[in-house]
């Protein structure tokens, strides 16, 4: 992939070899713990009929779309970091978890089909891209999306993309916003919200 712009997440990996190793492991601890790790993924599930098409994009090391796999759906995960979709493989056995760059996606070279019924991206994921490839990348969403399809992206204020800039670039990609909250336990969104969770469908 040369000419490819680096993400930030890549960019902090290159910076910090060992930090990639640290977001496994902090994950599989909380896990430990007790910790709930999938309220992303819970509210995902309550949108689904069982055995729909699910596409965690940027997907990490699994937690999402291994609880949305073990619910009965059938997932693909996509990371453009190799030790974070290697954790996946090994925690979440199941989606067919794949290393790629959303800015550059093309599933059908993976020999999967597009189409999705939910397209998940949480954890800060938008946040972590070049701000250069956002646009690409909600394209491609809109691009891989069953016509009655919905996409669910979630991230925090303070990480560098306003969140009017972000509808404003979602609605640029060819996605109309259903549902604004503050939370992924449905708590409504404000003007003083710190984090937004936002549910989009193809625009009509």
């Amino acid at each position: 992939m040369s000419g490819r712009i680096p993400s930030r997440w890549e960019d902090l990996t290159a910076a910090d070899p060992a930090h990639s190793t640290w977001y496994v492991e902090r994950f599989r601890t909380l896990a430990a713990q007790g910790t709930d790790i999938v309220g992303e993924a819970r509210l995902v599930d309550a949108m689904l009929e069982r055995g729909a098409r699910v596409l965690d994009a940027g997907c990490g090391p699994g937690r999402v779309g291994g609880y949305l796999h073990r619910a009965g759906h059938v997932v693909v995960g996509v990371d453009v970091d190799p030790a974070l979709i290697a954790a996946a493989e090994q925690d979440y056995p199941g989606p067919a978890w794949i290393v790629d760059d959303l800015a550059e996606l093309d599933l059908s070279g993976h020999g999967i089909a597009a189409d999705f019924d939910v397209i998940v991206c949480a954890g800060n994921v938008m946040t972590f891209l070049a701000p250069s490839t956002r646009e690409a990348v909600l394209a491609g969403f809109t691009r891989n999306l069953a016509s009655a399809g919905r996409v669910v992206i979630g991230f925090g204020a303070g990480r560098g993309y306003e969140f009017p800039q972000f509808l404003a670039d979602a609605e640029d990609a060819g996605l109309t916003v259903d549902l604004r909250l503050s939370t992924w336990d449905l708590r409504p969104f404000t003007d003083e919200s710190d984090f937004l969770v936002a549910v989009f469908s193809r625009a009509e």
